[in-house]
């Protein structure tokens, strides 16, 4: 019988675990992303002024949009997500 709990006991730390790193490296990589961004557009803003910078990131996003339409196809035929 000890050995029964022992093995549920380490499962259940084991998947707390997991959790917690799972949720340390979502929180990381969002984090690192906003900041990423920020530079990005600082960048743009500095060398092209503000107007041009926003300019360039709206173009920018229609141009990756466009370009995932045309190479993921099946992505455009999703009306809604399962599950």
């Amino acid at each position: 019988m000890m050995c029964a709990l022992r093995v549920v006991a380490d499962r259940a730390v084991a998947s707390a675990v997991t959790s917690s790193m799972s949720a340390a490296a979502f929180s990381l990589f969002t984090g690192t992303s906003n900041q990423l961004g920020e530079f990005r557009a600082g960048v743009l803003a500095a060398l092209f002024g503000a107007v041009p910078a926003v300019l360039i990131g709206g173009v920018g996003t229609i141009v990756v949009a466009a370009l995932w339409m045309t190479l993921f196809p099946e992505l455009r035929r999703i009306r809604a997500f399962e599950g």
